[in-house]
């Protein structure tokens, strides 16, 4: 639900404050009164306010405007920041131009045009909404959306479903799996299938964060909060607004942070930096790891109920070696992505490539093919690829076998390939290039049963 812009009103005198509730109030307005600057400076710090509608005289028989512009100047030097429009009953050229000075957005006169003033008030709105949203934009980076790649794999399919089931859901979905394996693009793809897909997709390195720095990069902060804070920043729980904030390598978070990042998922609420003002989030949670956090609890290193809190839902990305159907597609898509960009079009991969691509370990899983590939596609000499073009001959697989017989060599690859594929006998089969009834066949010979 979007919530109505809330004004304060502040004048002494009742009758003025109960005109303009009646008339802002019937335009979808909710209206805050004070009589004077005290009252008015006590409900700024218990609510957030969009718009201030001032009266520049607080006293009866008072008509310098000192009041109004000894409080425009408190609300200079505050942490507040919102628009605000002057009001007096007393035209005064010198007096509107000092209150713009000190930050009022207009003026008005007593006794105001109705139409007029709900004209301001609304294009203030509107200019603050956008200076907001242009700050916003200045600290995103801009990123280019991946293109999507149709996996093959059943291992894929089998949890896309699972990611499917749970995105339109606003459950914390906590992502594991070994590096590379593509969790930050399976987090968009979950944010794009949400109920929040239309609001901001927001991604923090929870692991590139100094501890200095946690609170203001993830909170917030006012100017002048510290020695180097010369603007306000927006924290990345207000970047995420009813949206998504993507917590990656959330295993690498400081144990004296985690405290700080419990609360907020906890309770919703948080200070910015500097500000003693309470904001809300409202972001659906995404956080990715590739360490585990069992140990890390196990060791005391991470907050147990702040895993609780993060993994409502758990899924486990699989590795690329778990997904042989889909080494060469995507080998390919890789290909045809780099070779745009580098205007390196129409390349194909010779058998002699694809031998080698379905017979490589992967140990850095799908960003290493990113890399791997970019790198032939740039230092391709011909139409097509061969498999010394993908240099994987200089990166031995850290499990190559020594000497032994063949049946001896057979044996062990069949084990490892059960323990990759956490005792899928079908599946370790792929991996090795054989049927179903190959595999069992295998199995029973050496005795070997599935875990």
């Amino acid at each position: 639900m979007i919530s109505k812009p809330l004004i304060l009103v502040v004048d002494d005198s009742p009758e003025i404050r109960l005109s303009a509730a009646f008339i802002l109030e019937d335009q979808g307005f909710t209206i805050l009164e004070a009589e004077n600057h005290h009252y008015a400076q006590t409900i700024l710090a218990q609510n957030s306010v969009d718009l201030i509608l001032l009266d520049m005289n607080f006293s009866l028989d008072t008509t310098s405007g000192e009041e109004g512009l000894s409080f425009l100047t408190w609300l200079s030097q505050s942490d507040f920041v919102m628009p605000v429009i002057a009001m007096t009953g007393w035209s005064n050229v010198d007096l509107a131009v000092n209150a713009m000075r000190l930050g009022a957005c207009d003026f008005v006169e007593k006794p105001w045009n109705n139409q007029r003033l709900i004209q301001i008030i609304r294009q203030q709105l509107k200019m603050a909404g956008l200076q907001v949203q242009n700050q916003k934009l200045k600290q995103q980076l801009e990123s280019v959306a991946e293109q999507d790649f149709i996996w093959q794999s059943d291992a894929m399919v089998k949890f896309l479903r699972q990611i499917d089931a749970v995105a339109a859901t606003d459950a914390s979905i906590l992502l594991t799996g070994d590096n590379g394996t593509g969790k930050s693009h399976l987090a968009q793809r979950i944010h794009q299938q949400s109920d929040r897909a239309s609001d901001a997709f927001i991604t923090v390195n929870m692991g590139a964060i100094s501890q200095a720095l946690f609170e203001s990069e993830m909170f917030g902060h006012k100017k002048g909060a510290f020695t180097d804070a010369k603007e306000n920043r927006i924290g990345r729980f207000e970047l995420a607004k009813d949206g998504t904030l993507f917590l990656d390598e959330i295993a690498n978070i400081p144990l004296s942070q985690q405290a700080k990042l419990l609360r907020v998922l906890e309770s919703g609420e948080y200070e910015v930096l500097g500000s003693s003002q309470t904001r809300h989030a409202d972001s659906r949670i995404i956080s990715a790891t590739n360490g585990d956090i069992a140990q890390l609890i196990g060791d005391g290193a991470f907050r147990e109920d702040l895993y609780f809190r993060l993994n409502t839902i758990e899924l486990r990305v699989p590795s690329l070696k778990e997904r042989f159907q889909d080494i060469v597609p995507l080998a390919k898509h890789f290909i045809t992505q780099h070779g745009k960009k580098y205007k390196r079009e129409a390349l194909t991969l010779t058998p002699s490539a694809v031998q080698a691509l379905e017979t490589y370990h992967w140990p850095g899983n799908v960003r290493e093919m990113s890399h791997l590939m970019e790198r032939a596609v740039l230092l391709a000499q011909g139409s097509s690829l061969e498999h010394q073009d993908l240099h994987l001959s200089t990166l031995k697989p850290s499990n190559s076998l020594p000497m032994m017989k063949i049946d001896e060599a057979e044996k062990i690859l069949i084990e490892q390939a059960l323990a990759l594929s956490h005792g899928n006998a079908p599946k370790a089969a792929i991996m090795l290039g054989l049927t179903k009834s190959s595999m069992y066949r295998r199995l029973e010979k050496y005795g070997i049963n599935e875990q």
